[in-house]
């Protein structure tokens, strides 16, 4: 299972994903790369939690604080 998520997330690098946080928050951002630990670095991030984006710039997420990652659909 590590190993599947592992693929998916070097396969989905230098793509836009969204992210659920903890504290309810929405980010969405390029993301740049990730460890283990499910740290990640975030690039042109925005949070989307209301209806002004506001612009978070370059981010490292800490692992423990996303509940859910959404990927982009890689449809033609």
């Amino acid at each position: 299972m590590a190993d599947e998520i592992s693929t998916l997330m070097r396969n989905n690098k230098d793509k836009v994903i969204s992210l659920r946080l903890r504290n309810t928050k929405t980010i969405e951002g390029v993301l740049k790369d990730f460890d283990i630990h499910m740290n990640l670095s975030l690039d042109n991030a925005e949070d989307v939690s209301e209806e002004k984006h506001d612009k978070l710039g370059k981010i490292l997420l800490r692992g423990d604080n996303i509940l859910a990652i959404s990927f982009p659909n890689d449809e033609p």
